[in-house]
């Protein structure tokens, strides 16, 4: 038995004194309050309304349920509101910078079609474990290790020109001492600079003979970006981020990398519904996939 339809019809029928006026202002049939009020009286064992051709009148037993009719009419409707404003309250969301504002506003527009409100900060994997920490964001999409993530990006190395090969090795970067030519960098963006991928680059630097200057953090990816359009040098991207920037993009070839994503809840929240709606948007978001241009050539 649905107790709340049935109480609904029942208040509704007493309240106006009449099966139709009272049928009207619940928005349901005639017939179908009549076989609610009657479904109640049934589970009472009493009657809670005196028929006549006009009026339905209390009984007694009706005016005494009737208050604790209302009240629960009236504490499922505060329910019902509250459920809807929940569901319109914005779901705060901490993402990575690499999100193009293309891909950030469409991941909003799915999520609204998942009846979900998205609220986007945008920051740096330090910044979202703090936001987390602070609970001052429901979820972030954290930066971990590849074999924790649910959502995995390669990366690569990207140049203004094309390097004529199918992968780029480290090692070439090498310079002699009495090279005329500068040291060829390699751009590590604010994303990027996290231990389990700054670390294996940084040990790759060292094993292959690379300066410690040939490995550069930046302070932010526009930095980065406009230092590779303007020499000679290389930033550590993913396909789809140097595709954006017009840059040629290929894979290391001594080692592989990835950035990896998990969505995690502040608090005791649980992520997975917004996971489980919203997958596939988040994944298109971060260029997780994104196929490679690798070209044609031989490797280098």
């Amino acid at each position: 038995m649905d107790l709340v339809g049935v109480c609904r019809a029942f208040v509704s029928v007493s309240e106006r004194g009449s099966f139709t006026v009272g049928a009207a202002a619940a928005r349901m049939s005639q017939s179908v309050a009549s076989r609610r009020v009657a479904a109640l009286e049934e589970r009472f064992g009493e009657p809670l309304f005196e028929r006549t051709s006009r009026r339905a009148v209390l009984t007694p037993f009706g005016r005494d349920m009737l208050p604790v009719a209302r009240q629960l009419v009236q504490a499922a409707d505060v329910l019902l509101h509250e459920a809807d404003a929940a569901k319109r309250k914005p779901w705060r969301l901490a993402v990575p910078g690499i999100c193009s504002t293309a891909g950030l506003a469409r991941l909003v527009a799915e999520a609204r079609g998942h009846g979900v409100t998205l609220d986007l900060r945008v920051a740096t994997p330090a910044q979202r474990l703090e936001l987390i920490h602070a609970q001052q964001v429901r979820a972030a999409l954290l930066a971990v290790p590849e074999d924790e993530a649910t959502w995995s990006v390669p990366l690569g190395l990207a140049t203004a020109r094309d390097p004529g090969v199918r992968r780029v090795y480290v090692e070439t970067l090498r310079v002699g001492r009495a090279s005329p030519e500068p040291a060829r960098r390699i751009w590590i963006q604010p994303e990027d600079d996290v231990p389990h991928i700054r670390d294996p680059l940084t040990r790759l630097r060292d094993a292959v003979g690379l300066r410690p200057a040939q490995l550069v953090a930046a302070g932010d990816l526009t930095t980065a970006a406009a230092e590779v359009l303007s020499t000679r040098d290389l930033l550590l991207c993913s396909p789809a981020q140097a595709g954006e920037l017009s840059l040629t993009w290929r894979p290391i070839g001594e080692i592989t990398l990835s950035r990896g994503f998990a969505l995690t809840a502040a608090a005791d929240g649980n992520p997975q519904h917004i996971e489980g709606r919203l997958g596939g948007a988040i994944a298109r978001c971060l260029g997780a996939g994104a196929p490679a241009d690798t070209g044609e050539g031989a490797e280098a």
